[in-house]
């Protein structure tokens, strides 16, 4: 471990120690099931291609963890072996904990270094993939943070980047305020009584809900890291693509973008849909973060400004989209039973919080989509399973279905080689991907 010899700012400093005392996400000492989790080659193919789209794919990247916390960085150097990690974080604490998980898994891959994220350039280095969640918006100067990052990704770079939304954290930041006027501090004493306090909350406060559906807060540590956090601060939408656009970077996609999609769920349905979908998108994003009113984060994936989203983004118009090898992403449940009216199959994927961004599907369509198996092509599946010309009928069918299955966060595309091609390994890379024709994927 390298650790930087630096004299922070009052606030940087409030904040590191917050965390040297109260280390979160809570120190883990076991990554079995993570570790069991991710090798599984269809799964990292399709993380792969959430990011790059259109590259091919290639585990032996380089991966920063900025702000790495007590296991993120670890977590990441297990999941792709074949990387190479380094993680920086400015507390000492979370720093000691991720050397003791790389000693306990021999992760060799993984360098480790104390340093705060703005100081991200002393590395000496630039990465394939920068992982950013949950740490700007800590920071006293989130903008020379992200700026930091910017500098230190490649060109053709990829950032996850993840920061609190303002309207889902109304309650938090009441209580935020509430315990700042009594001047309740992070002393475990005191955090014990606050979650006593809670239990007391009168129905109806806008903290209620997040309470009940976050268990979590009911641990000492992620309670004091949402009320008692000395640093704390939230972006909208228009705020987050400002945020963006100053630090020199360019939106690419929601990770999970059904909830800020006109086309999904309950928003889908409104008498306004039409109108909704006129609008740009990054107003489209905007209107209806207003409208579902509770996204407590955004989670985005970015790149940088002169490599622009557009060379990684995903298009149905034309007929490119026939040439993209569709991947079931691995949190989707295929469920047959208690079915809408009309539908063969209900697709669900599992990391949705919100309940409306359920896809039913039809007989011909759920053929469709059993038969995806991360190696043909969407041209080649629609002709194996819908024998007869490929019309101008069949393709808009399919291409509305396909749509819809990106849209609802169902499946990512490795777009990278027109025509369903090899991509750089092989065929072979594809077939650690692949999904035997009527075992849905959902299964798992």
């Amino acid at each position: 471990m390298n650790q930087a010899s630096v004299q922070l700012p009052d606030a940087a400093e409030a904040v590191r120690d917050f965390y040297e005392r109260l280390p979160y996400p809570r120190p883990v000492t076991s990554l079995d099931r993570y570790q069991q989790r991710w090798q599984d080659a269809a799964r990292r193919r399709a993380d792969y291609h959430l990011y790059w789209p259109a590259a091919p794919y290639r585990e032996d990247r380089s991966i920063l963890i900025a702000g790495c916390g007590t296991s993120q960085a670890a977590k990441h150097a297990m999941r792709w072996p074949a990387a190479r990690v380094t993680g920086i974080d400015f507390s000492a604490t979370s720093v000691r904990c991720t050397e003791e998980l790389k000693r306990r898994y021999s992760l060799s891959n993984l360098q480790l270094h104390q340093l705060p994220v703005e100081r991200a350039g002393e590395l000496g280095m630039s990465f394939d993939q920068i992982v950013c969640t949950g740490v700007l918006h800590h920071l006293p100067d989130p903008d020379a943070g992200l700026k930091a990052l910017r500098d230190v990704l490649k060109p053709e770079g990829a950032m996850h980047l993840m920061v609190y939304a303002p309207y889902g954290r109304t309650g938090i930041y009441m209580l935020q305020d509430f315990c700042r006027r009594l001047g309740i501090r992070a002393g475990n004493g005191e955090i014990r009584d606050l979650i006593g306090a809670l239990t007391a909350l009168p129905p109806g406060h806008p903290l209620e809900a997040l309470l009940r559906e976050a268990p979590d807060f009911r641990q000492e540590a992620a309670l004091a890291d949402a009320l008692l956090h000395p640093q704390d601060r939230a972006y909208s939408v228009p705020q987050l693509f400002d945020f963006l656009r100053e630090a020199g970077l360019t939106f690419g996609r929601w990770v999970k973008q059904a909830s800020y999609s006109p086309h999904c769920g309950v928003m889908a349905a409104l008498p306004q849909a039409g109108r909704l979908a006129q609008l740009p998108l990054a107003e489209q994003y905007a209107a209806v973060e207003l409208f579902r009113g509770t996204m407590v984060r955004h989670s985005a994936v970015v790149y940088r400004n002169e490599n622009p989203g557009r060379r990684q983004s995903i298009s149905f118009a034309g007929d490119a989209w026939l040439a993209y090898v569709p991947i079931r992403l691995p949190d989707t449940i295929c469920v047959q039973e208690r079915l809408p009216p009309g539908a063969a199959a209900v697709l669900i994927n599992q990391t949705h919080t919100y309940k409306d961004l359920i896809l039913p599907l039809t007989e011909a369509e759920r053929c469709l989509f059993d038969a995806i198996d991360g190696i043909h092509n969407i041209s080649e599946i629609i002709v194996t399973m819908l024998p007869g010309a490929l019309d101008n009928k069949t393709k808009a069918g399919a291409r509305s279905l396909f749509e819809r299955l990106w849209w609802y966060d169902q499946v990512v595309f490795d777009a990278a080689v027109e025509g369903g091609g090899e991509t750089e390994g092989g065929r072979g890379a594809r077939d650690g991907g692949s999904v035997k024709r009527g075992e849905g994927r959902g299964a798992e």
